[in-house]
């Protein structure tokens, strides 16, 4: 029987055929695809034409499509839908894929090829994007190490492969511990927990055969259960269990597989020259150096910090009337900070939440790209993945322009966390191909569902990533969509959540899930009024964790990770009753692969370019001024990487931007 993964799919927009597809398909897919790759390195490495843009770059823009095609199916399910056999699967791939690409980066003789060409560059007469992907091409093999020899050659082959192995451990070790905790709630055990808390409660436990509600340690259930449950030592249970994730003993540890991360990546970059993997990672980002990041990061921290201590001394006095002594401690912030929420802006989560229905907020997320860019959706009936995926063309102007498709649900086969994916990114060449973009979230599911403020902004930011997927218009997959600088990469993202804080996105779309009825204008504005509460604790939860990672990678590597994060915690002055929000046993951003790396931070980089973006907005014709979002188009989401980050953003505001935009987005301005 055909491999449904290695034929051209004749489907509605050449989609994966996912009905046709099993897991029994992945691995001899997987080992043709490799071939048919190494084949085609091959033919261009031995070319006996002298090398050109054309039969060295281009060549090797076109190489792998079989590759990608497969890939481009295995790893959307493996993260979102995962299962014993696919999880059997990654930890076979991921050292396969890393001596892959090892073997390709280390490949002398097409290295040659392209270094001939990036030394003959001034007279290619090159487009601008033939000339950056050329840089990109040049610069990825010499920062793979193509340029090293003998025994550093071989050292590096070995770290890149456990590196790979690694990584994939310390994924399927998180997936297991928030797969295999849950704690079972009896009557007397909902004291306090609104409706939609209850029912996502009773949802989860359906989900894991309890037989009543459970919290697990979905951000969508937990978050609201420490923020409602009167039980303060169910509280604290929880809470343990949450940030425990990794640092559990056993198998499931990640504690010493950090530790092996670091020790790794400080070699690699020592082996290419660098002092430590911050100044090798940092190199090709807008931040450029460790010290830059530190600086952004600080002038954050400062006035964060006293906020969130500010802050704390008024929970603690709430928790007093509560007739609670002691400390204020992690698993009492959220409960406190709601009440006090309620207090400050007689705003209370349960009010809210009817209000912010997912398919509403879908709705709105698509109304704003419509307004905005042209764009329209229409559902499509096609075979996903999960039964929880839906799916829809995107098209502009009558012409097809992507499909979209989203899995917004919390299930135990998911791995934490939001993101955004391209099955098939854009490209003109080799040949013209349409995006294919999925959007992952982890909401509780509801009848209907059900989202926190929160939980809205999420799929706000995740569909920015989408936009900057489907809007996608360069020549070359390798610059398309979001392959762009880590810390520029948010920023499209992060921008868009500026809309659903637009009054009228909100007075269209969030409407009673019971009655229909538009959100009230009270309401509207103490939503609005609220919209930086608690702004410390959240920045200062962010800020600890990107001051971690940076710490971990601007040094030598620490022999004990646990302790070096304790020790950059009581440098800064953590407050007590805050948490870093991804504790290093699960802080997947940085050890589940080198993306976030030394990059946490990106967030924050791209904050102060979004909200200074958004200023624009509000400067012209306000959030839907047309030729605004004709630039931020023409300038930003369209051009992917093909262009310099800094230069794209200069060109679309005309200047950089300050931190003072962020502060005072954040409402901690002086």
């Amino acid at each position: 029987m055909t491999n449904p993964l290695l034929q051209h799919w004749e489907t509605p927009f050449e989609l994966p055929p996912f009905d046709q597809i099993s897991d029994d398909d992945f691995s001899p897919a997987m080992e043709e695809a490799l071939a048919r790759h190494r084949a085609e390195i091959g033919t261009i490495a031995d070319g006996i034409d002298e090398p050109t843009f054309a039969n060295t770059i281009e060549a090797l823009e076109a190489a792998g499509e079989t590759l990608s095609q497969v890939l481009g199916v295995f790893f959307n399910v493996a993260g979102a839908d995962s299962n014993p056999a696919r999880e059997a699967l990654q930890r076979e791939f991921s050292p396969k894929l890393a001596a892959h690409y090892a073997e390709i980066s280390g490949n002398k003789t097409l290295f040659a090829r392209v270094a001939a060409l990036w030394d003959q560059k001034d007279s290619l007469d090159l487009t601008d994007e033939q000339a950056r992907v050329l840089m990109l091409t040049h610069r990825g093999f010499v920062r793979a190490g193509a340029a090293l020899e003998g025994a550093d050659e071989t050292r590096m082959k070995e770290i890149k492969n456990r590196l790979a192995v690694l990584g994939t451990e310390f994924t399927q070790n998180l997936l297991a511990d928030e797969r295999d905790w849950f704690m079972d709630l009896g009557e007397g055990d909902l004291a306090g927990l609104p409706q939609f808390v209850v029912e996502a409660a009773r949802a989860a436990g359906e989900e894991k055969g309890a037989g009543g509600p459970v919290i697990t340690l979905s951000r969508s259930l937990i978050v609201p259960f420490l923020q409602f449950s009167t039980r303060r030592d169910l509280r604290e249970i929880a809470f343990r269990a949450w940030t425990a994730r990794g640092a559990n003993g056993g198998e499931t540890d990640n504690r010493e597989i950090a530790a092996e991360i670091l020790k790794l990546r400080e070699e690699r970059a020592n082996l290419l020259g660098y002092d430590t993997f911050a100044d090798y990672k940092l190199e090709t980002e807008m931040a450029k150096t460790p010290t830059a990041v530190r600086d952004l990061l600080m002038q954050v921290w400062a006035p964060a910090k006293s906020q969130a201590e500010a802050d704390a001394w008024v929970l603690e006095q709430l928790m007093r009337e509560d007739g609670v002594n002691g400390p204020l401690e992690p698993w009492d912030w959220r409960f406190y900070a709601e009440k006090r929420r309620k207090q400050l802006h007689d705003l209370d989560e349960a009010e809210l939440k009817p209000y912010l229905q997912l398919d509403k907020m879908i709705e709105a997320a698509f109304s704003c790209s419509e307004r905005l860019f042209g764009l329209s959706f229409a559902p499509l009936d096609v075979p996903l993945y999960h039964p929880d995926c839906r799916a829809w063309e995107v098209k502009r102007n009558g012409e097809h322009v992507a499909v979209f498709i989203g899995d917004y649900f919390a299930r135990g086969s998911k791995r934490s966390g939001a993101w955004c994916s391209a099955i098939r990114a854009q490209a003109k060449h080799p040949k013209v191909q349409a995006p294919i973009v999925v959007n992952v979230c982890n909401f509780a599911k509801g009848d209907p569902a059900l989202l926190s403020y929160d939980d809205a902004r999420t799929l706000f930011h995740e569909f920015g990533h989408a936009l900057h997927q489907m809007l996608s218009d360069v020549t070359y997959e390798s610059v398309s969509g979001t392959s762009v600088a880590r810390d520029f990469v948010e920023l499209p993202s992060q921008l868009y959540e500026h809309w659903l804080d637009v009054p009228e996105v909100l007075q269209t779309y969030a409407v009673h899930a019971e009655t229909g009825a538009p959100m009230p204008g009270q309401l509207l504005d103490k939503v609005l009024a609220a919209a930086t509460f608690d702004m410390g604790f959240q920045t200062i939860e962010y800020v600890a964790s990107a001051l971690v990672d940076l710490a971990f990678h601007e040094g030598p590597a620490a022999a004990d990770p646990m302790a070096r994060q304790a020790e950059v915690l009581e440098e800064i002055g953590m407050p007590s009753a805050i948490t870093m929000r991804h504790a290093t046993p699960h802080f997947a951003h940085v050890f589940a692969g080198d993306g976030y790396s030394s990059g946490y931070y990106s967030y924050m980089w791209s904050e102060v370019m979004d909200a200074d973006a958004f200023e624009a907005f509000e400067e012209a014709g306000g959030a839907f001024d047309k030729d605004k979002a004709r630039a931020l188009e023409e300038h930003i989401l369209s051009t992917g990487g093909s262009r310099d980050a800094a230069e794209l953003y200069m060109s679309f505001r005309g200047r950089m931007p300050g931190v003072e935009a962020l502060l005072k987005g954040r409402g901690l301005a002086a």
